[in-house]
């Protein structure tokens, strides 16, 4: 047998006969549609993916842009807590020193009230004990010159209706 017709040659002309099938049933074909399909896959997820990103960062953006909006009305709505608190505070306040002003003026007329109506008190009882001690007197000198006093004053009368 001829050197060149070793296993070598056999499976080369194995391999050249598979091949030639292969091309002849069409299955580079196949495989490269096969191929060709699933670039297209790739191509489409790959699509999808940019696509659901830009979106995804449309959506960071706004939520960005919302979460700022909302720091800027959570500060805005503590800001006007505090100037409520403020205003109540100074409101409470002037309230309270208008009710101690108050409270002290109407105690401060009680105790002028009192003062008045102790003064008042005291000077009506010196005049009942001035006009008791004057009838003590007076019944006292009437019980003594209780004559010579009527006639005086009957005189007295009788001279001032002439």
């Amino acid at each position: 047998m001829p050197e060149w017709l070793d296993n070598s040659f056999f499976a080369m002309v194995g391999l050249v006969v598979f091949l030639g099938l292969m091309v002849f049933f069409g299955v580079p074909g196949i495989i490269a549609k096969m191929l060709d399909g699933k670039i297209k896959q790739i191509e489409t997820d790959i699509a999808e993916a940019k696509r659901l990103r830009e979106e995804a960062a449309a959506l960071l953006v706004e939520y960005e842009q919302k979460r700022v909006a909302a720091e800027k009305e959570a500060e805005g709505i503590v800001a006007a807590a505090k100037e409520e608190a403020e205003r109540l505070t100074v409101e409470a306040q002037a309230s309270l020193a208008d009710l101690v002003a108050r409270r002290t003026a109407a105690v401060e007329d009680k105790i002028a009230q009192a003062e008045a109506q102790a003064i008042a008190e005291v000077r009506a009882r010196s005049a009942d004990i001035a006009i008791e001690a004057a009838r003590s007197v007076l019944s006292d000198e009437m019980n003594k010159n209780g004559g010579k006093v009527v006639d005086a004053a009957i005189a007295d009368v009788g001279s001032r209706l002439n």
